[in-house]
């Protein structure tokens, strides 16, 4: 068994993570830290998982035993707190780290944590140590238009448009997403300036003016629902064979000839895209949970990828299509 440890173990992204480490055939949990919750019950917290576990949270780093009882350490803490976590712990070189903040995504901050975006890094990431998860904006986005990056064909300016789940805002209440003003409500956010871009636009290889990016707040737990555009000369079925072609060996990512919808990935590690044409504009949908593909199940993928697992173990989860 893969003996693994997280770090800020009360928010969403670490409660959906052990939801699947539990679940998962080669991992034992070996402990879930949390200063706040010490000697609380996991499932006092994330009470979905009562009935499935007795951990109980910790706050000592280095845990029991140390460092060397574990073989993989997830970093759910806040953007800003794993760069500053690891910088005062040694942790051994053999010990793999994923690392869910946006603390090492970018290159000149990247030192020598990978990428984490399977279907752009996957060789990279086996043999890796260190990952940096993507961003769950970042995730939907850049799936809708690595195809096009990869053959030059992003020429002219991108526009996106994407509504995301209040779950994205983490679990610690602020004024957005309170019920009462979330419930029957939507508004925009960080227009043309959000956080995701720089990643987006390092993977594409483009400036980050050429994304006209517009993220929304939606009126729904979880998900993101994406919709990007740009000019293009490819016919319809010419973008079509170019995805189809591009995510033929992708494990979580679709390209379906209906327009998707949220519950059709809502609980899943899925993306699915549709590409149509109109007129001289290619539109590519792009959905996912923003807690799975675009957090936590990435994370286990990657985890599956840099112990040589097959890539989808303790990812087979059904949509929450009804």
């Amino acid at each position: 068994m893969i003996k693994t440890g997280i770090i800020g173990g009360a928010g969403y992204t670490a409660g959906e993570l052990l939801r699947l480490l539990i679940n998962h055939p080669n991992v034992e949990i070996s402990f879930v830290h949390s200063t706040s919750n010490a000697g609380n019950k996991v499932s006092n917290v994330h009470e979905g998982l009562i009935g499935e576990t007795d951990l109980t949270f910790t706050d000592l780093t280095p845990p029991s035993g140390g460092w060397g009882v574990i073989d993989a350490l997830f970093l759910c803490s806040a953007h800003g707190d794993s760069r500053k976590f690891l910088e005062i712990h040694s942790i051994p070189e053999n010990v793999k780290i994923i690392d869910l903040s946006t603390d090492y995504r970018h290159k000149e901050t990247a030192g020598d944590f990978v990428y984490g975006l399977p279907e752009l890094n996957k060789a990279k990431i086996q043999q890796a140590t260190h990952i940096a998860n993507p961003g769950c904006f970042a995730t939907a986005i850049q799936l809708a238009l690595l195809p096009l990056a990869a053959k030059g064909l992003l020429q002219t300016e991108v526009h996106v448009h994407a509504i995301t789940g209040s779950t994205g805002a983490g679990v610690k209440p602020a004024a957005t997403t309170h019920f009462s003003w979330r419930d029957n409500n939507i508004s925009t956010y960080k227009v043309f300036s959000h956080q995701h871009l720089k990643e987006i636009c390092e993977s594409l290889d483009c400036p980050e003016s050429q994304i006209n990016f517009i993220p929304v707040r939606g009126d729904f737990p979880r998900g993101i629902f994406a919709t990007a555009y740009t000019e293009s000369d490819l016919t319809a079925e010419e973008a079509v064979k170019h995805y189809q072609d591009f995510y033929r060996d992708a494990a979580f990512t679709f390209v379906s000839d209906k327009n998707p919808d949220l519950k059709q990935v809502v609980n899943t590690n899925k993306c699915i895209l549709h590409v149509e044409k109109h007129g001289n504009k290619l539109l590519i949908t792009s959905v996912i949970d923003n807690l799975l593909k675009g957090a936590s199940g990435q994370a286990v993928q990657n985890f599956n990828l840099m112990f040589g697992l097959d890539e989808k173990t303790g990812l087979n989860l059904k949509a929450s299509a009804f």
